[in-house]
């Protein structure tokens, strides 16, 4: 697998789809089922680990997940870092240094801001700054990652949220940023303009009203992603189950 040819599924025929996965299993079973690329959600990693999502993992044990998950499969692996757990960028520089050489060939890096409880909007320059500082390191030691740069104007709800995603996708364009992920963007003319007038891939999150392939597909989007859903689907069955097994004690349901 190498960041190349990730690079190239952002720019076919039909939306690359990432299979959003939290463990070895998860992360197999999606290779399985053909996908070429999984992304691992921090949200779901985070939560099964015991943490609530926002940072509150160390990336230490963040990282040692996402090891197994490239170790496990043979397909490409894009790791959602949140904002980067560190503000210093020398030690990021170092964080991603270490995800490149376990084989990861892409990350999820956000301009949301999720040290309060409530996720607020950093200043651009910011995650910008971080950006810049990732693509000369790694280029200093002839390495290489796909930046797919998190906008969260639409999830904390900003003013002008699509005249700021715009302004704000040329920023991480000009910093070196491969993609850009704008998580809740709905409206086909905001899709459709965000498109035109960044001209990066763009990856949506699914939503109720945007979960049609083929409607994605219409729009010219690059890249769809459910983040912590299937996770969380997996998480309601389980918790429904074992709370039925110790109320009714039918071990039928096992067999």
């Amino acid at each position: 697998m190498s960041v190349q040819k990730f690079r190239e599924l952002h720019h076919a025929d039909k939306p690359l789809i990432i299979a959003n996965v939290w463990d070895a299993i998860s992360s197999k079973a999606a290779e399985d089922s053909g996908f070429l690329a999984v992304g691992t959600s921090s949200h779901a990693i985070a939560n099964m680990l015991g943490y609530e999502d926002g940072q509150n993992i160390p990336f230490d044990e963040m990282l040692l997940v996402i090891n197994r998950i490239s170790k496990s499969i043979n397909i490409h692996v894009s790791a959602d870092i949140e904002s980067g757990f560190t503000e210093d960028l020398d030690l990021l520089n170092n964080y991603i240094e270490q995800l490149v050489d376990i084989g990861v060939v892409g990350i999820n890096l956000e301009d949301g801001d999720t040290n309060d409880e409530k996720r607020k909007l950093a200043n651009e320059n910011i995650l910008a700054n971080k950006i810049k500082s990732i693509k000369d390191y790694l280029k200093s030691k002839g390495k290489d990652i796909f930046i797919n740069a998190r906008i969260d104007t639409y999830t904390t709800k900003a003013k002008n949220a699509l005249e700021e995603t715009i302004k704000r996708g040329k920023t991480y364009k000009e910093a070196g940023a491969d993609g850009i992920f704008v998580p809740l963007i709905e409206e086909k003319d905001d899709i459709l303009r965000v498109i035109n007038e960044v001209n990066l891939p763009l990856n949506i999150f699914i939503t109720p009203k945007l979960n049609s392939y083929e409607t994605i597909s219409k729009l010219g989007i690059h890249r769809v992603s459910s983040g912590n859903k299937v996770h969380h689907k997996v998480t309601e069955f389980t918790n429904d189950f074992f709370k039925d097994l110790a109320e009714t004690k039918d071990f039928s349901k096992l067999l």
